[in-house]
């Protein structure tokens, strides 16, 4: 049996967005995974906010790598590669992790690997039931995305079902708890209302459903103006809002989309595997929508727990294990953050030659 300590062992670093997460990852085994969260510092606002988002990692990054590999019990001298996302995001954001990267990679002389956040979503699933099935159909639903993507080589080969054509799934949740006086963000407190609602008390629309519609895209745009105008309605003349009902049917129509969609996407593949992942795919109720739909399909379903499916470095660092486990070419020291990096690159190589012997052999780090 091979030694453990043979696998690949692997820094992650995510800022896309508000979370600065650190993970260390040893083959497909998670030895750290250490966030700081700068939410509340959004919450008055209502959303994110770039400069504040931008500010935090770069406040947050040294502490929250030492944090992870003392959590992981290793030093930073034993690691074999830093990861780290360099796009999509927010470009402030990315940049931040971007620049620690490299700058740590450099000290260390170990291998830079910039990937994909989406991609990265995807592999998370890995440090929980092990090696991806190839090929995986995943549909990941977060504030930004809402995509169903089929992998055949999570490492190079990640091509595009459908997205959303406008809101994603967890801006509309965000959107629609600002409505309901709910806060932020929303979608944690809409699953919590929704759990003592009725998800058949309202009948809201369901986007991009019909026979001419495209099959594997989304739209939650229309729901979302629905639903608000409902709220209004009975604002306007002096009803009782039901909170609790509006959040069931609204959760209900969304997450019936996203299953619907998903399914079909695995028949007509005919991949008998269905990964969910995203700050979203902690939501019960897709959850259990969604393994109810793939039992009665024949599907196997495989969803993260839910602190592994919103933004964390673990997903990087197990993305990046995987990209020095395939022998991937890393990324040059010039590499850069890329808010629109599509999906289809995996990974940002670079040019093939090995750019850690040009670091000093004296390890820069201490």
């Amino acid at each position: 049996m091979a030694d453990s300590r043979d696998e690949p062992l692997v820094l992650g670093i995510e800022t896309s967005c508000d979370e600065t997460g650190v993970g260390i990852v040893r083959g497909t085994t998670l030895l750290a995974d250490a966030v700081a969260s700068s939410v509340d510092e959004h919450a008055r606002f209502g959303g994110v906010v770039p400069e504040v988002a931008s500010r935090a990692h770069l406040e947050a990054m040294v502490p929250t790598i030492d944090r992870a590999l003392k959590e992981a019990g290793v030093s930073a001298r034993d690691l074999d590669g830093v990861a780290v996302t360099a796009g999509p995001g927010l470009a402030g954001a990315l940049l931040v992790g971007v620049s620690a990267a490299k700058a740590y990679a450099y000290a260390l002389g170990k291998p830079l690997y910039g990937v994909n956040h989406l991609a990265s979503h995807i592999c998370v699933d890995q440090l929980e039931h092990g090696p991806l099935p190839e090929p995986t159909m995943a549909l990941l639903v977060s504030g930004g995305h809402s995509s169903l993507l089929l992998s055949s080589d999570i490492t190079s080969d990640v091509r595009p079902m459908g997205a959303t054509i406008d809101d994603a799934a967890g801006e509309a949740f965000d959107k629609i708890a600002r409505v309901l006086n709910l806060g932020f963000p929303g979608g944690p407190v809409i699953d919590r209302y929704a759990r003592e609602g009725d998800p058949e008390a309202i009948a809201f629309p369901r986007g991009l459903t019909g026979p001419r519609d495209p099959a594997y895209d989304f739209s939650f745009s229309g729901l979302k103006t629905a639903v608000a105008r409902w709220i209004e309605a009975k604002r306007a003349v002096g009803e009782e809002v039901p909170v609790r009902d509006v959040a069931a049917s609204f959760q209900e129509a969304v997450v019936d989309v996203l299953t619907r969609k998903a399914v079909r996407a695995c028949k007509d593949e005919g991949v008998g595997h269905l990964m969910i992942g995203g700050g979203v795919a902690a939501n019960s109720r897709l959850r259990a929508l969604a393994q109810e739909r793939c039992e009665a399909a024949g599907i196997r379903l495989r969803v993260p727990r839910p602190k592994l499916c919103t933004d964390n470095g673990a997903m990087v660092a197990a993305l990046g294990a995987e990209m020095v486990a395939r022998n991937r070419a890393a990324s040059d020291w010039d590499l850069s953050a890329d808010s629109s990096l599509p999906v289809t690159d995996p990974h940002v190589p670079g040019t093939g030659h090995d750019h850690v012997h040009e670091v000093s052999k004296e390890n820069l780090y201490s």
